[in-house]
């Protein structure tokens, strides 16, 4: 019986570990399109059921004191690290949408998109009325 249990046990943690490692939640380095160079660090969290995105690090030291001038509302004038820019998406199957994406830089909101290409390269597609007027990211685990 305990051979049983202890099966059970490792089996238990083996899928536990696997839907961890299939889960867009956590830190995500975000990669500039067009320089190619390391950008910030998101962290993606989930609050109320729904998905958000704060820029937890700008990576270049000269970027990391800069307001979203360009921003209207809330976000206006607030320093960029430390914004959350993923708003309220839900899951739909093995994507995520129905949310906006903010992209400082020009301080608009677009549609929003997420879902994982594999366990640590994750597809963000900004977009404005349908999903064929975007642009997409890549953005990679960002390793403890």
């Amino acid at each position: 019986m305990i051979k049983f249990n202890n099966k059970i046990l490792i089996l238990f943690i083996f899928f536990v570990q696997l839907s961890y490692s299939q889960n867009i939640v956590g830190k995500w380095k975000t990669i500039d399109d067009e320089s190619g160079k390391e950008k910030s660090i998101v962290e993606i969290f989930e609050k109320n059921g729904k998905i958000f995105g704060r820029i937890l690090e700008i990576l270049d030291p000269e970027n990391k004191n800069k307001k979203c001038n360009q921003c209207e509302g809330e976000d206006k004038n607030k320093a960029i690290q430390g914004l959350v820019i993923i708003k309220g998406l839900t899951k739909d199957d093995e994507e995520y949408s129905n949310g906006k994406i903010l992209d400082p830089k020009n301080g608009k909101l677009y549609k929003c998109s997420i879902s994982l290409d594999s366990k640590d390269k994750l597809k963000v597609r900004g977009y404005i009325g349908f999903s064929l007027i975007g642009r997409t990211q890549y953005w990679y685990r960002a390793k403890s």
